[in-house]
């Protein structure tokens, strides 16, 4: 992807996307049950698994900044299906490991889509990785368990976290479904969401399965949690845009005693806090992508701060969009109560707002402390 103003191709990359996502059945409006997975066969032919993938692999040679227009438009629309695991993860992932036959397969594979692959990254907790690795005459054997992994109920190909025997952290690909590896599923109040808990005991891999990071592997790994936050932040900032563009236009509608509701002052002030709540987490999440993109040293910490406003302020973008929805705002059919239980989970994936503003406070006063 050649540098430059990429302003124009992002702003066509994003009505594809919401055309694509809308003929899904997605968007305001849907009730959980409308929502069906956005068919994968369609995501792979518009590109976007292979973004992130090297040309020679058959991929787009993009950056994380394309994928992010996506996950926008995921939220957006609130939508379904393995996308965001995939492409903010997985591809991620196989991006920081050394080349080999393997990996650069598995790469192949996801870019053409013929390959669903899922990081069995833990959500729920700050340990990157869960799993070890042991030596025995048979083989490396993997043990451990990842209790909140997103999309792992549909993974073709199961990527795991692990430290082998000597600590070092390695990724492990465990096929499609290796004997004595358990993924269940778990109920959550989202219902356009799947995760599932990964849980392995004692199963034997073969050696060329371990595959290696690139450089600093405990850095690695970090770089992945902050790639998740971030991506939760665009998912947010996405369904923080669709309700209140969903609201301003019920506004504009809406009568109560003969004047339209947007005109009376309450209804203003709500609808203008919204909009600050959203201008601001689209700052946020614009620095965001940029330093992961561009691999910038301070791209944990702008992290933290898209994940912390972001996910935060969509929680309650989408309570004063039902609040403003009236009676409406809490039916089944309207479709709002989609988006905030989509906010809340996204608020607690991948650390929540306290964890993060901890991680900024901490940074800051040993920076203080240093001067």
């Amino acid at each position: 992807m050649p540098g430059g103003d990429l302003s124009e191709f992002h702003d066509e990359l994003r009505a594809v996307a919401a055309g694509l996502l809308g003929a899904a059945g997605a968007g305001p409006g849907a009730g959980a049950g409308d929502r069906v997975p956005v068919d994968w066969q369609r995501v792979a032919a518009a590109g976007w698994p292979g973004f992130e993938v090297p040309g020679a692999l058959g991929g787009a040679d993009a950056t994380f900044a394309e994928v992010a227009v996506v996950l926008r438009e995921f939220g957006r629309a609130a939508a379904r299906g393995p996308y965001p695991a995939v492409a903010a993860l997985a591809v991620g992932a196989l991006g920081l490991l050394e080349p080999g036959p393997g990996r650069d397969g598995l790469l192949r594979d996801t870019a053409a889509g013929g390959a669903v692959p899922v990081l069995a990254l833990d959500a729920e907790t700050d340990d990157p990785a869960p799993f070890r690795l042991a030596r025995t005459p048979d083989g490396p054997v993997l043990d451990g368990a990842a209790g909140f992994v997103l999309d792992a109920p549909a993974a073709g190909r199961l990527l795991v976290p692990a430290l082998d025997p000597g600590g070092t952290a390695v990724i492990v690909d465990t096929g499609p479904r290796a004997d004595g590896l358990d993924v269940t599923e778990r109920p959550v109040v989202d219902a356009t969401r799947a995760v599932g808990r990964v849980a392995a005991g004692g199963v034997t891999v073969r050696p060329e399965s371990v595959w290696r990071f690139r450089g600093d592997p405990d850095g690695a790994l970090r770089r992945l949690r902050d790639r998740a936050a971030v991506a939760m932040a665009c998912d947010s900032l996405g369904l923080s845009e669709a309700m209140l563009d969903a609201t301003v236009a019920y506004a504009s509608v809406r009568e109560q005693f003969g004047r339209r509701i947007g005109s009376f002052q309450a209804v203003k002030h709500a609808c203008a806090d919204m909009f600050v709540q959203v201008a601001l987490a689209r700052k946020l999440v614009a620095a965001a992508v940029r330093a992961q993109a561009e691999g910038s040293a301070e791209a944990g910490v702008a992290a933290s701060m898209a994940k912390s406003y972001a996910c935060a302020a969509a929680v309650d973008v989408v309570g004063k969009a039902m609040q403003l929805h009236g009676g409406m705002g809490y039916t089944w059919e309207s479709g709002v109560h989609v988006y905030l239980k989509r906010a809340v989970l996204n608020r607690s994936l991948f650390g929540p707002p306290a964890l993060h503003r901890r991680r900024l406070a901490e940074r800051y006063r040993g920076s203080a402390e240093r001067a």
